[in-house]
């Protein structure tokens, strides 16, 4: 892949990336009397008598809002609501292209957290669902659970629970390429933002035991009176205090947090067949070829589209989304996400279409070290995804469509690849 230039990337957002399709004919007196008024005044009656027929005669059950107060904006920082315009856009391309989900971006000129949570409830009878985006640690863990508590509408927050999924599958299949047991490793995290306080919840709930977390100041124990609620819940007894002290015997390590932070000489330290998962953007904790220089036996993740085992959100949010509006559900719960994880997981070890390696140039890729999880062109990710998100929704109970079919909805999803 040719690098794109500054102007290149310039011309391709002029205009801006997105714009609204009609999907019902209006050519004629007759059409424009159904589609505004006097006809419209009837699906408006009905859904009176009945808010749930909103998801009849609106699209409701495809739209989702992509929300930010643009505090937190990819590896910029607090950039502002309208600087942050350009990757809400983004992201609807991709709920879009990749899933057949609508999507508006809303930007907020607001940072209070009771203000944005007062907004995005007014807001929510208009979508099926809400993608909360490049909100701040911590209090993006405060307006996501506060949220989902006052509406019936998925809420969720990709920069945590995105990177959550996708790394779960990936630490799963490369623990079983290297077969060790989930109970058994230890994992060091260094980043203990949204992602990372995410991920660890997740590894937790797959059985993980020993996580070492690191922040800015070194490592997260409870000697130190510095942490948030959100960290105190992964601070442990131990004498490590930098990140060079943790990775020592670690079996996995999670970077979300800066170039160059792994180093290749606490590479040397970790356990055998280390797995290093470096997501770092643009620029990784460390690159893969200053990890092969040190230890051959890795498996690598990172998350560039230029290397293998590339770590993107787009495996996960589009799908999810697609699962849980198609069963109307009311939230995504834990049950959903790792419904995801296991999804993804299984999908990387199935046999790689052709169109995949012609896209990566790569005619022999398939299940192992270096495609752990798949890629983001792979076509059956709606279909396994978001239909096991969906069932999860129907068998947790937080679906409002009754007589759900599995294979009729796998089936059906199929036809949208």
């Amino acid at each position: 892949m040719t690098k794109p230039t500054k102007e290149e990337i310039l011309a391709y957002h002029d205009g801006g990336k997105i714009s609204i399709d009609v999907k019902k004919p209006c050519n004629t007196q007759r059409e424009l009397s159904m589609a505004y008024t006097p006809g419209v005044a009837l699906p408006c009656l009905e859904i009176q008598a009945n808010t749930h027929l909103a998801y009849n005669y609106t699209n409701k059950g495809n739209l989702v809002a992509v929300i930010t107060d643009g505090t937190a904006v990819l590896g910029l920082g607090d950039i502002g609501a309208i600087a942050g315009k350009p990757v809400m856009e983004g992201k609807a391309v991709l709920f879009k292209k990749f899933a057949g989900v609508d999507a508006f971006d809303i930007e907020l000129d607001e940072k209070d957290t009771d203000k944005i949570i007062d907004i995005c409830r007014a807001l929510s009878p208009t979508f099926g669902g809400i993608n909360l985006e490049d909100i701040k640690a911590p209090k993006c863990f405060e307006i996501e659970t506060r949220l989902q508590e006052l509406v019936d509408i998925p809420i969720f927050h990709d920069d945590q629970h995105g990177t959550a999924i996708i790394t779960s599958a990936g630490l799963l299949n490369a623990l079983e390429l290297v077969g060790k047991k989930i109970e058994a490793i230890k994992i060091v995290i260094n980043g203990a933002g949204a992602a990372g306080i995410s991920c660890a919840k997740m590894y937790k709930a797959l059985g993980v035991k020993h996580i070492v977390m690191c922040d800015s100041q070194g490592v997260i124990s409870t000697s130190r009176h510095d942490l948030n609620s959100h960290k105190q819940e992964f601070a442990i007894d131990t004498d490590a205090i930098h990140l060079t002290d943790a990775i020592e015997g670690a079996d996995m390590f999670l970077g979300l947090s800066s170039a160059g932070a792994l180093k290749p000489e606490m590479v040397v330290k970790m356990a055998p067949n280390p797995i290093i998962f470096a997501l770092a953007n643009p620029v990784p904790e460390i690159l893969p070829d200053e990890v092969r220089a040190v230890r051959e036996d890795a498996i690598i993740a990172t998350g560039r589209s230029d290397f293998p085992n590339q770590v993107n959100n787009v495996l996960g949010f589009p799908f999810i989304f697609r699962g849980a509006l198609d069963v109307q559900a009311k939230k995504v719960t834990e049950g959903m996400k790792m419904a995801a994880a296991y999804a993804l997981a299984n999908l990387a070890k199935e046999p790689v279409s052709d169109e995949v390696k012609r896209a990566y140039n790569n005619p022999d890729m398939a299940f192992g070290k270096e495609h752990i999880i798949p890629t983001p062109f792979n076509r059956d990710a709606l279909v396994w995804v978001a239909s096991a998100v969906a069932k999860a929704a129907v068998e947790e109970g937080v679906a409002r469509i009754e007589n759900y079919d599995h294979e009729t909805y796998r089936a059906k999803l199929a036809t949208m690849k």
